[in-house]
């Protein structure tokens, strides 16, 4: 939230800006939230997204991948019509139901930048993140008619179950893309223990998959360093973590960017090129996009 860090992007330029920072300094691609620029609140505003959207696409090679998240309460269909209206190479699809747990942040932030923050965290201890079945079959056919890749986002190790039983029926195609996200409050702990159990968890169901890891606020880092040794792809950025290191706010995403791309290459692994990325996992190409 715009209290918990100066540095936060919030308007369409902001927000452009930092993903094409973030390419230069390694990142192949950049999942991307849009905000009300008068007060950061979130948003599915289809004229913010098409600002965003069309800066970055003007600027940079980077794949682009769009949330469907949306916010607490926010339909549906608001929430998927970024994909329905632009048609993105990739966006990201929530797996199963959540109960956030955000709520506890109440006991450390005494003053609020906007009214709507601290409604929010209030609002979110009596709140259900409602990703039903009905919602998440909605969400894959709409993906799959525009040929944009779902981005199976994993919580906790029941939403690998969820997957399992969508691709029985046939909702999911094989050449799955999952991410597991550890450390959000009200899903599974960021652990190296919680990341194996994900893992072998999905390699038992699936076999072959492609995957990345969400680690939370200081346990970025140390997950990040462990999904490129295990062979998997790694996500940081300020929507998961606000600090370079203990007590230091990072002051942009790029920051986070280059200092896991140090830590993956001392481990003697490489960075893809969004181009490779492109190739790895078989997206259709930037210009098969609408915007």
């Amino acid at each position: 939230m715009p209290t918990q860090t100066r540095y936060l992007p919030i308007t369409p330029k902001q927000i452009a800006d930092e993903a094409v920072k973030a390419c230069e300094a390694g990142a192949a691609i950049v999942h991307i939230h849009v905000r009300d620029p008068r007060d950061g609140s979130p948003t599915s505003d289809i004229n913010i997204w098409r600002e965003v959207l069309t800066r970055i696409k003007d600027r940079s090679d980077v794949i682009i991948n769009t949330t469907t998240g949306g916010a607490i309460g926010m339909p549906v269909e608001k929430r998927i019509k970024v994909v329905s209206i632009f048609e993105p190479e990739i966006a990201s699809l929530n797996m199963g139901s959540l109960i956030p747990g955000r709520w506890i942040w109440l006991r450390k932030i005494k003053e609020f930048k906007y009214t709507w923050e601290r409604e929010a965290l209030e609002s979110v201890k009596h709140s259900i993140f409602a990703n039903t079945f009905g919602d998440i079959e909605y969400f894959v056919k709409t993906m799959y008619e525009r040929k944009t890749l779902p981005e199976l986002e994993c919580y906790d190790i029941g939403h690998l179950y969820n997957v399992n039983l969508l691709l029985n029926e046939g909702i999911l195609k094989p050449s799955l893309y999952i991410q597991f996200v550890l450390g959000y409050l009200g899903g599974i702990s960021a652990s190296a223990e919680s990341l194996l159990y994900m893992k072998n968890t999905a390699d038992k169901l699936f076999g072959d998959y492609r995957w990345s890891v969400i680690g939370t606020g200081l346990h970025e880092f140390p997950l990040g360093a462990l999904a490129a040794y295990l062979g998997g792809y790694v996500r940081v950025g300020l929507e998961d973590n606000i600090y370079k290191k203990r007590g230091i706010l990072a002051k942009s995403n790029a920051e986070l960017v280059t200092k896991m791309r140090r830590i993956i290459k001392e481990l003697g692994r490489e960075v893809a090129t969004p181009k490779e990325a492109r190739q790895m996992l078989r997206l259709k190409g930037k210009d098969a996009v609408k915007f």
